[in-house]
């Protein structure tokens, strides 16, 4: 294949392409929602699957892919193999959201991912994909502009007001759990970069930070997404067994809330089990997993620095110490777009406006998230997965998860009581 020019490095083309997706919306250039919900067949075919509905998810697949495209364009890659594999990829995706916007399943609080994900699964080791169509699948890009469009949900002032507590219950959890995570990948004798993507996943924000670590560290996409699979498998039982623990041992509401928050690994997962408990615990599990997300771009710097030092082959030798240049080049630019994002949200966009742009940016992060899960689950081969020595990962991840959630517990209790 000839060899085709990059205008950007992938990192600065995802910020690039995030920022011009929050501008664009800023502007009110907004690509209306398609519907997902339903509760019955009646409703399946009367709301979703309605022709004006469906031309909806239309004009969505054009935005998607026009910036797809760009993406391609930017990167370098083949914008042929992307105008193939993108609608496949849609098509698939909306899928997953359809199931996904059924009432039954957002009682338990399934999110679309996971069937994004067990859809991918499922295609990509039914079928045998040619080698031109898996090299095409970019679920880190698309993961990473979801990411940037994150940053647009991270509010400091609503953290800073109703979440001095979570605040500090995040920090302690974070260092807590992830050096304890690290202590038993090492007693176990995991590879460091497995070792690093399991920590921060565990620790700070699930598949969030376990992408961060991976762009800071450059690490293994395999090893990467048997990470991705532990924290979404877990999720699942952790959302629904949590609410039942706290109901029947009559924990306080914002104990639970603070558990929560703390210890469940996915965003929509923590709100759906906070919905379980009542009000109180709902708007405390959402501070304290918002908290964690703040803390993401500061771990992702902290790794790389850390990684930077490490893994220099002459480290302790003072002549030969990485340089500023080699850390920065380590830095994963995308939580930069994630910062930035938050930042000018917090402080620069007045409430009025962040209101109107909320849903639409939300939906849209979603929809990234979404596309990226179904490329790892097209991605991901069964066999490659079994070759990576899952079963110490697996040990360690259930000890650590196990921790996090009995130090959260503890914590809670002594700061929400």
């Amino acid at each position: 294949m000839p060899t085709v020019k990059s205008y950007l490095p992938e990192d600065w083309a995802i910020v690039t392409l995030g920022f011009l997706i929050i501008i664009l919306s800023l502007a009110g250039i907004v690509v209306a929602v398609p519907e997902y919900k339903w509760a019955n067949s009646a409703d399946l075919f009367d709301k979703v699957l309605t022709g004006a509905n469906l031309f909806k998810m239309l004009v969505l697949l054009g935005f998607s892919i026009v910036v797809a495209v760009l993406g391609a364009l930017l990167t370098g890659k083949s914008v042929k193999h992307m105008l193939l594999v993108f609608p496949l990829v849609f098509v698939l995706t909306t899928i997953a959201l359809i199931i996904a916007g059924n009432a039954k399943m957002n009682e338990y609080g399934l999110e679309a991912v996971i069937f994004s994900l067990a859809i991918g699964l499922l295609v990509g080791n039914t079928f045998k994909l040619p080698t031109w169509f898996r090299e095409s699948l970019t679920s880190e890009f698309f993961v990473k502009i979801g990411l940037v469009l994150l940053g647009t949900t991270v509010i400091f002032s609503d953290i800073l007001k109703d979440g001095k507590l979570g605040l500090i219950q995040a920090l302690v959890v974070v260092f807590s759990v992830w050096y304890f995570s690290y202590w038993v990948c090492k007693k176990l004798k995991i590879d460091n970069e497995l070792t690093m993507m399991l920590s921060s996943a565990v620790s700070i924000c699930g598949v969030s930070a376990a992408i961060a670590t991976s762009g800071a560290i450059k690490g293994d996409s395999k090893k990467l997404s048997l990470v991705i699979s532990l924290v979404l498998i877990t999720a699942v039982p952790m959302m629904i067994f949590m609410p039942m623990i706290a109901n029947y041992f009559e924990f306080p509401e914002a104990v639970t809330g603070a558990w929560l928050g703390g210890s469940i690994d996915t965003t929509g997962a923590v709100a759906a089990s906070g919905s379980l408990v009542g009000e109180t615990a709902l708007r405390v599990s959402t501070i304290v997993k918002f908290s964690q997300n703040v803390l993401l771009g500061v771990a992702a710097f902290a790794i790389s620095v850390y990684w930077t030092y490490t893994k220099n082959p002459n480290a302790n030798d003072p002549d030969t110490k990485p340089t500023l240049k080699v850390i920065w080049e380590r830095f994963p630019k995308f939580v930069i777009g994630f910062m930035i994002a938050s930042l000018v949200f917090s402080f620069f966009i007045d409430s009025e406006l962040r209101t109107t742009v909320k849903a639409p940016l939300k939906n849209l992060q979603g929809l990234w998230f979404a596309l990226a899960f179904t490329c790892i689950g097209l991605e991901t081969n069964f066999k490659d997965l079994a070759a990576v020595d899952s079963r110490k990962p697996v040990y360690a991840f259930l000890i650590a998860q196990t921790f996090n959630v009995i130090i959260t517990l503890i914590l809670a209790y002594f700061l929400f009581t």
